[in-house]
């Protein structure tokens, strides 16, 4: 195949200045609305139309709609003086009305309202004492022009120093290039959903002829908005088999050691943890690289199903490693996977930055030696010295903290490691599809037994004191709070100033030695050392920042105090509320909100009060905000769609992800007669990065 951009598609990709009505100036400013190519119009639609079928008479027009009307020129009442406005009176077929130019040089006026002649005026329509009148119309036609004029006129998204008029004309000169396409869409998925073919799909979007064809389901949007995720997908499940087709290495346990660790739990796995693990341990068996995503909410024991997945590895004969963003999360791993690994017989270390001199090269020798099986770690494993025996798996923890880089770095760290990715952030099904594509996902969606419901209140920032008084009582029977300080804004100096504040006034009405403070411009050690008192339980409350966000477990901490709930958002608000209900004390969350809320506000604290369903959360949360704040678009590689809207189409998503790869399987190098037209799909939509990996193959 060639590997360059096919002929056909080069005049969508020329420079901006060659499509009609685009000059120099304006080509600079279409960047700024995504356009950068002639390719980019044929995708930027229109958001509206504007009806300018033609009416009978005014007589039958709403004050404040637009109509379209012909007229004849009755008389002209230009300005007694200056400020007033130049005044043209006509009639249609039923009313005379008044056309109004509050400004525009007479002369122009006259040369396009003539006295006796006939015009076609197309404009919104206003009453003013009593009269109807037509103020500055958007179109003046002769007769003859009158068949110009579309019967619904888009309205294109636009940037300051563009119109309407310049964009629907370069949207036309874009339309006009486009060449003839094989079709790349499955012939039978096509005549099921009724979707036209793509040149007639892109037309029909741009040149609307009512106001259905403008919505999401309409025939033409839905085929172009399905051609961007199936563009995406193919990219993704390319991604994909080329990690499988790398030669990976069989995995396969005994079963010894996973089932020494049942035997010593005190309860059952869930059903989603047994159905996780046995995911995992078919993948990690099958001889190809496994790259797994392992979702699951706040306390749904995915540290359990890590184990297991790292005593896979074991078993096999290797070793494991886990990955967490911070020293924190690392320890806390640590602590929760050493009474298992105890009970199953294996070694378990930790590798962080505080590891110095001799201690650590007598760790980092130990794991070359294969004398330690599984290590834990922060970013301090990625350092060149670190080598392993045998490494077999990776684990990654919150891998939105990490970059792809850093996940490919950990795998090199021995042959064909498998990867397990972990998220306590439960991701909707549409966004885990746009985001995670590439790999396969295993879902913990239901609670171990023994975890206790958190009751979630709502109270007004006024009754702050209240709030100190309940806290001083818990306090005094051994109880331990978080206190979670408000975004301020997106500084964390800003956040930082206002936590400390609040710690202040706690600490005088609480008490010096009960209240402590942690923000992100602390020094790391200070950090821990603060969350390791209150973990001992020698510190009754924590003030914080949001950096307890993820991972704290400290079980005996049952009251999480957020203070101006309505500046965060329905995900993190979530996280912060899993960092208490994990002992055996009935807890507490309280959200704090200064009145008045606005609509969404309310909303959303009500969605947390009502349910702790971290995945039906995410949904709200998703509907709420979008795709881009959902996941924090700048930093998760998220994919700007421009017709496809992830928050409404995930069932199209989850199509185009079966398709994609179903073709990847039948022709997985795209040489047959669809596999071509789909490589011609992937140049237009600007995949250059899934061409590459056909080349490589």
């Amino acid at each position: 195949m060639s590997s360059g951009r096919p002929d056909i598609l080069f005049p969508l990709f020329a420079g901006l200045e060659t499509l009609a009505g685009v000059g120099p100036k304006t080509a600079k400013l279409l960047p700024s609305l995504g356009v950068e190519k002639p390719r980019d119009l044929l995708f930027t639609l229109p958001n509206s139309v504007v009806d300018r079928r033609r009416r009978d008479s005014l007589r039958e027009v709403v004050p404040g709609a637009i109509a379209t009307v012909e007229v004849t020129v009755l008389r002209h009442q230009p300005p007694a003086r200056k400020g007033l406005p130049y005044r043209v009176y006509v009639e249609d077929r039923e009313l005379a009305f008044q056309v109004v130019f509050f400004r525009g040089a007479p002369n122009w006026i006259e040369s396009q309202l003539p006295i006796g002649e006939r015009r076609l005026l197309s404009g919104k329509v206003e009453m003013y004492d009593g009269q109807f009148q037509m103020p500055h119309p958007d179109h003046i036609l002769t007769p003859d022009e009158a068949g110009s004029l579309p019967g619904f006129e888009p309205v294109y998204p636009l940037t300051a120093g563009v119109t309407q008029k310049t964009m629907a004309k370069a949207a036309d000169s874009a339309l006009d290039r486009l060449p003839e396409l094989a079709e790349w869409i499955d012939t039978a998925l096509k005549s099921r959903e009724g979707w036209p073919d793509f040149d007639v799909a892109v037309k029909n979007a741009h040149h609307p002829i009512s106001q259905n064809e403008i919505a999401p389901d309409s025939a033409a949007r839905q085929r172009l908005a399905y051609d961007e995720l199936f563009a995406h997908q193919v990219t993704l499940a390319l991604a994909r088999a080329r990690v499988r087709r790398g030669k990976g290495r069989i995995n396969e346990g005994t079963g010894a050691l996973r089932s020494k660790v049942l035997k010593s739990l005190p309860y059952l796995p869930t059903g989603a943890q047994n159905r996780a693990m046995d995911e995992i341990a078919t993948d990690m068996a099958d001889g190809k690289r496994m790259n797994r995503l392992l979702m699951g909410d706040v306390g749904s024991g995915k540290t359990l199903v890590a184990l297991m997945a790292l005593l896979v590895a074991v078993e096999a004969g290797g070793q494991g490693v886990m990955m967490a963003p911070t020293e924190i999360l690392a320890r806390q791993h640590l602590e929760g996977l050493r009474p298992l690994a105890e009970a199953a017989g294996v070694v378990l270390e930790l590798l962080t930055g505080r590891d110095k001199g001799k201690a650590r090269a007598a760790k980092i020798a130990a794991l070359k030696r294969g004398d330690i099986h599984i290590l834990v770690g922060t970013h301090a494993v990625f350092q060149d010295d670190v080598h392993f025996h045998d490494l077999r798996l990776s684990i990654i923890d919150e891998q939105h903290r990490f970059g792809v880089t850093q996940r490919l770095a950990l795998a090199q760290k021995g042959e064909a490691v498998d990867v397990l990715v972990m998220t306590a952030t439960p991701i909707p099904r549409s966004l885990s599809l746009a985001h995670y594509g590439d790999m396969d996902v295993s879902t913990l969606d239901e609670k171990p037994p023994g975890r206790t419901p958190i009751k979630t209140a709502l109270s007004s920032i006024e009754r702050i004191d209240e709030v100190v008084d309940h806290l001083r009582k818990a306090i005094a029977d051994g109880k331990q709070a978080y206190w979670v300080c408000p975004l301020v804004e997106e500084s964390e100096v800003v956040d930082m100033m206002a936590a400390e504040e609040r710690f202040k006034a706690l600490r005088a009405a609480l008490g010096e030695g009960h209240v402590g403070l942690v923000h992100g411009q602390m020094p790391p050690e200070e950090k821990d050392r603060t969350m390791e008192a209150f973990a001992a339980g020698t510190l009754a409350v924590l003030v914080a920042t949001t950096v307890i966000e993820v991972g704290v477990n400290v079980p005996n901490a049952s009251i999480m105090v957020i203070e101006r709930a309505e500046h965060f958002g329905l995900a993190q608000l979530h996280q912060l509320r899993g960092r208490v209900g994990r002992g055996d004390v009935a807890s507490t969350c309280l959200l704090m909100y200064k009145p008045p809320l606005t609509e969404t506000g309310r909303r959303r604290l009500e969605i947390l009060r009502e349910t702790e369903d971290g995945f039906r959360i995410a949904e709200e949360d998703l509907s709420m905000r979008g795709a881009g704040d959902v996941l924090g678009t700048a930093q998760s590689g998220l994919p700007r769609f421009r017709v496809a809207d992830l928050e409404r189409q995930s069932a199209l998503m989850a199509l185009a992800q079966s398709d994609a790869r179903k073709l990847l399987h039948d022709d997985s190098e795209l040489t047959s007669e669809r596999g071509a037209a789909v490589r011609v799909l992937l140049w237009l939509m600007g995949k250059d990065e899934a061409i590459r990996l056909i080349s490589v193959g």
